[in-house]
């Protein structure tokens, strides 16, 4: 039975750890730019949907999505493809991809269909697992989040409790990169329940990795309240990093405390200056729009965007609907008068990236407003 995944640049990573866990069970994931037979699996996310839907709809082979689109929306999913892989897919994938060759008239707990869904018994372990194989990935460190933030779609689908990739596992494949970046919700909470730092344990995941690290920058991030003189230290020490990205998301304390943010905006400020004091420049993520936001909220939120320019860089998105978070009903809230002219400026002089016009761009620049 031949296997492909339909690739696509936002789930690269993705492909990755799937491909590797599928290699483990005797099916290799051939990447595809169109539906081919035999079976065509696919990982949809809010931006993609819209547009693999009628494809995969019309596709003329077995189809299968994942992804935290279908998860959260399994049942709409199911209607127009024939497998939806709901939640974490290592150990799902690999056996409904055998039910399927063997003919199998059973799915697997974790699979929906037009017929129905049994949820999975249990979570995905990630020693179990390879991070990725013969498609190289990220090195993924840490699953889930404690923070159940409004907007976020991260403790939906990998709940609430941190799941940690074990030291030897992680330097046995970030050996095979010269760059060495992770996948992790909040690279400072490694080795913790996630509420608070255990640093011991971060200062023993980088002291076992040889090859130039990147800790707390893209492709993941790290909480405001997270970082310290200590944490900046291990960071500059045993790191290449020449900035560090962290989640500010609102400049309105009102705003954060509704999100479930669990941080204020003073953490924010002091999680800045010490990055800037130890060298790193911080590059701090930004939402505009939420639903509930006043006038003075997104003001607050572009005066603070401002003090992060002065010696800073933002990147930003418009708020975005999720589908199963708390705000996946609620629509973007508009933005306040001379905000976008604000955000304008500061974007020609590269302090702040993205578009903040259409909520359905990934990301986008937000820089302050300025009133006299």
């Amino acid at each position: 039975m031949k296997v492909h995944w339909r690739s696509t640049h936002a789930t690269r990573n993705t492909y990755a750890a799937l491909s590797a866990a599928c290699e483990t069970q005797g099916f290799t994931l051939d990447p595809v730019t169109v539906p081919e037979k035999d079976v065509t699996c696919y990982s949809l996310n809010s931006r993609n949907e819209r547009q693999l839907a009628p494809e995969i709809a019309d596709a003329d082979c077995i189809t299968i999505a994942g992804g935290p689109y279908a998860t959260a929306c399994f049942r709409e999913v199911a209607r127009y493809a024939d497998y939806v892989v709901v939640g974490e897919g290592e150990y799902t994938l690999p056996l409904l991809l055998a039910a399927i060759e063997e003919g199998a008239a059973h799915v697997p707990p974790g699979v929906a269909t037009r017929e129905g869904y049994r949820p999975a018994v249990s979570q995905v372990r990630l020693d179990a697992w390879p991070p990725f194989s013969q498609v190289k990935g990220y090195v993924e460190i840490t699953r889930g989040c404690p923070f159940g933030c409004a907007y976020c779609q991260t403790p939906r689908i990998f709940g609430g409790a941190m799941r940690h990739r074990s030291i030897d596992q992680i330097a046995r494949y970030a050996s095979r990169f010269r760059d060495i970046r992770f996948v992790t919700p909040n690279a400072l909470a490694y080795g913790s329940r996630g509420r608070e730092p255990d640093l011991r344990k971060v200062r023993g995941l980088l002291q076992s990795l040889s090859g130039t690290i990147y800790f707390g920058t893209f492709p993941s991030e790290v909480r405001p309240e997270f970082i310290s003189r200590e944490a900046i230290a291990l960071i500059t020490t045993y790191c290449a990093n020449t900035s560090i990205q962290f989640g500010a998301q609102s400049g309105s304390d009102a705003v954060l405390e509704r999100l479930g943010r669990g941080h204020t905006v003073a953490d924010v400020i002091l999680a800045m200056e010490e990055s800037l004091d130890a060298g790193l420049v911080p590059i701090v993520d930004m939402i505009v729009g939420f639903p509930f936001e006043t006038d003075e909220d997104q003001y607050a939120t572009g005066d603070l965007i401002r003090t992060i320019t002065r010696r800073g860089k933002v990147h930003c998105h418009r708020f975005m609907p999720l589908p199963g978070t708390p705000l996946a009903r609620d629509q973007p809230r508009h933005l306040a008068p001379g905000l976008a002219h604000l955000l304008g400026s500061l974007a020609l002089r590269g302090r702040v990236t993205g578009s903040w016009s259409e909520p359905k761009i990934a990301f986008c620049g937000l820089p302050s407003h300025d009133r006299a």
